[in-house]
C-alpha cells in the first residue's frame, strides 16, 4: 500500500532528461539512502521529455514499489521547470532537490536533513568541488557566482546549484512565484527564512552525457541576471549618456576648431561615419537590453501553464497509472 501522503516527511525530487545509463547505480543508492531514513519518504522522478528508455524503468519502479512516484512531462521543458514540477507534486515536511547524475550524491541527503531538524528552513549543498569538468567550465561558473553575486539584490551563495533542502513552509511560499523564465536557486534566495549549508564534493558524472552544455549555461544565466538584477538596465542608461556625453564634447571641439579656421580641421566622410556607428551601436545594444526586459513581460502576461503533465504513475494506486493533466504553476 502507498504511503498516506499526509504521512510523508521526506520528497526527493530528482528531473530526469536520458538518463538510462546512470539510473541502476542511482536507484541502488537512492534505495539504501531511504531504508536509513527516519520517518516516510518519496522520490518523485520527473521526466523532461526523455527519449531513451528512463520513462520505462521509472513506470515500472513508480507501479511496483510505493516509495517511487514518477511524473512525465508532454515535452522538454527545461530543468528549471521540471524541478517546479516536481516540487509541486511534493507532500513531504521536507523537500530535497538533486539531479539524477549522481554527480549529487544521494548520501549527502542525510547531512541536510541533519541541518534542517537544527531550525534551518532552507539548506544548501555547496560545492566544493567539481571533478570532471573542463578547466573551462570550472572557470565560466566561478565567474558567474561571483558577478551574480554582486549583481543580485539579493544573496545568492556562491558554489551552490539546485542541490538543496527546502522545508514545507518555503515550498508553499514559493509556489506563489509563477515566473515563466525560472532561476529557482535565485528565487529561495529572494524568500529569505533561516538557511545554512553543507559542504561537499562534486563529483564525475556516473554514466551518461552532460544535459547542461555550454548554451544552456548561458541561458540560465541570462535568466538569473535579467530575473534578479536590474543591473543591465542601469549600465544601459550609463552607457548612453556616456557615449551622449562624448559626442556632445567632440562636437564642441569641432566647433572650437571650426570658429578658429584651424587647418587641422578635415571636413570627411570619416570622421562623421565613426561617430554615426558608434552611436548607433551603442543604440542597438541599449535596445536590445530592454527588449530582453520587454520579452520577459510578454511571456508572463501569456499566463501559459509552465509544464504539461502528460502521465504520472504511484501517485494514486487506486487511479489509472497514465492519467493526461495539466499544471500550471501557481494552482
Amino acid at each position: 500500500m502507498a504511503a498516506n501522503s499526509r504521512s510523508i516527511r521526506y520528497s526527493l525530487v530528482i528531473p530526469v532528461f536520458n538518463e538510462e545509463a546512470v539510473l541502476p547505480v542511482l536507484l541502488r543508492r537512492l534505495d539504501l539512502v531511504l531504508s536509513r531514513l527516519d520517518g516516510p519518504a518519496e522520490a518523485i522522478f520527473v521526466d523532461d521529455g526523455s527519449s531513451d528508455s528512463s520513462s520505462i524503468v521509472l513506470q515500472a519502479l513508480a507501479r511496483r514499489d510505493p516509495r517511487f512516484r514518477y511524473i512525465g512531462l508532454s515535452r522538454n521543458f527545461g530543468h528549471q521547470v521540471a524541478i517546479t514540477a516536481g516540487m509541486d507534486a511534493a507532500e513531504g515536511e521536507a523537500i530535497i532537490v538533486m539531479d539524477a547524475d549522481l554527480q549529487d550524491p544521494p548520501e549527502v541527503i542525510e547531512q541536510l536533513i541533519a541541518k534542517w531538524k537544527e531550525g534551518n528552513d532552507v539548506v544548501h549543498a555547496r560545492r566544493l568541488s567539481r571533478e570532471g569538468e573542463s578547466p573551462f567550465k570550472r572557470a565560466t561558473a566561478h565567474l558567474f557566482y561571483r558577478l551574480l553575486g554582486r549583481m543580485s539584490s539579493v544573496g545568492i551563495p556562491a558554489d551552490v546549484g539546485d542541490f538543496r533542502l527546502i522545508d514545507r513552509k518555503v515550498l508553499d511560499a514559493l509556489r506563489q512565484m509563477p515566473e515563466q523564465d525560472r532561476f529557482v536557486r535565485g528565487m529561495i534566495a529572494w524568500l529569505g527564512f533561516r538557511q545554512a549549508e553543507v559542504a561537499f564534493h562534486r563529483l564525475e558524472r556516473a554514466a551518461g552525457e552532460t544535459k547542461y552544455p555550454l548554451f544552456k549555461m548561458v541561458r540560465l544565466a541570462m535568466n538569473a541576471a535579467l530575473g534578479f538584477s536590474d543591473l543591465p538596465l542601469r549600465l544601459a542608461i550609463w552607457c548612453g549618456l556616456t557615449v551622449s556625453g562624448l559626442a556632445l564634447l567632440y562636437g564642441g571641439w569641432v566647433i572650437l576648431l571650426w570658429l578658429s579656421n584651424d587647418s587641422h580641421l578635415v571636413t570627411g566622410w570619416s570622421s562623421t561615419m565613426v561617430v554615426v556607428s558608434l552611436l548607433c551601436g551603442i543604440n542597438m545594444l541599449m535596445t536590445g537590453i530592454v527588449g530582453l526586459y520587454v520579452g520577459r513581460i510578454h511571456a508572463e502576461v501569456k499566463r501559459r501553464p509552465l509544464y504539461v503533465v502528460q502521465t504520472r504513475a504511484g501517485f494514486d494506486r487506486n487511479e489509472a497509472a497514465t492519467v493526461p493533466a495539466i499544471h500550471a504553476v501557481n494552482e
